[in-house]
């Protein structure tokens, strides 16, 4: 009877320990920074990008260390991913292209943002990627790398004609899909006459007024008149974000007549309403000052 009292204590003595004892808190793994692979250099090589652009990196710096081709028209199925590519007519090194799985520039970008993202936000050729309606900043050649952050897209060509299209990795270097007969690759930034500028992709929720456009072949222009200098056309129904929208030169066209105007600022121009889904004056967008 004492030796089970003895033990009973004893058990109890240990219990009390326990329960009054400080309980020792894991101190929270530190995160690793993103590094650039060791066979490719690609990699994130500047802080400062958002988790999703860093994302973005490491799916296309994944397909660089695999050893993908660029493919002409590649990247550009139903779903994001490498494709088989198609032979350019103005490109004889492209003769294997129909052979060999991959991705041309934006299609390369379709699929790393998709991957970071969860959904297929940036389908499109580079021109409808850098006027996306998901900018969270632009950026003009002039201003340069300086405020650029990895995960940035660099465009190249002019307002009416992007065809190129690259995703920056800091310290001057980018991930691309850049021409026939190569690998994606890391290169250089090309700061040429070519440069157009870089934007920077919001992920989230696209703010502002979103409308569908209707029609093909549809020119924007420098100022709300059909005789102004053009700048962008929409090659087929495709997403805008309007600012603002005025009374300006009347419009007849396609069988409808219009006064109205609406100010896109992914595009820094003007558009007759005629080609732009919904009512003449568009609801709930107010009007320029």
């Amino acid at each position: 009877m004492l030796r089970r009292t003895g033990i009973i204590g004893t058990l109890i003595g240990l219990f009390a320990l326990l329960l009054w004892a400080p309980t020792a808190v894991a101190a929270p793994k530190a995160v690793a920074a993103p590094t650039a692979s060791a066979a490719s250099g690609c990699g994130v090589l500047a802080p400062g990008g958002s988790a999703a652009a860093q994302s973005a990196i490491a799916a296309a710096c994944a397909q660089v260390d695999a050893g993908t081709w660029y493919t002409w028209g590649g990247g550009h199925g139903a779903q994001p991913g490498a494709t088989y590519g198609q032979v350019d007519p103005t490109d004889p090194a492209s003769e294997h292209d129909p052979e060999r799985l991959g991705f041309d520039c934006s299609g390369l970008v379709r699929y790393a943002y998709a991957q970071a993202a969860g959904s297929d936000i940036l389908n499109g050729d580079a021109s409808r990627q850098y006027y996306t309606t998901r900018a969270a900043a632009r950026f003009t050649a002039a201003q340069g790398l300086a405020p650029l952050l990895p995960g940035d897209l660099l465009a190249y060509g002019d307002s009416a004609d992007l065809h190129h299209i690259a995703i920056y990795l800091g310290a001057g270097k980018m991930v691309e899909a850049k021409q026939s007969g190569t690998h994606l690759m890391v290169s250089d930034v090309r700061l040429s006459p070519d440069y157009f500028g870089a934007v920077r992709v919001n992920t989230g929720a696209v703010t502002g007024h979103v409308f569908q456009t209707w029609g093909t072949g549809v020119w924007t222009k420098t100022t709300p008149s059909v005789s102004a200098t053009r700048v962008y056309a929409f090659p087929g129904p495709t997403s805008i974000r309007v600012e603002c929208q005025k009374h300006a030169e009347t419009v007849t066209s396609d069988g409808y007549t219009n006064d109205a105007w609406a100010y896109l600022p992914d595009y820094k121009a003007w558009m007759t309403n005629i080609y732009i889904q919904g009512p003449a004056w568009l609801d709930g967008v107010p009007t320029c000052a």
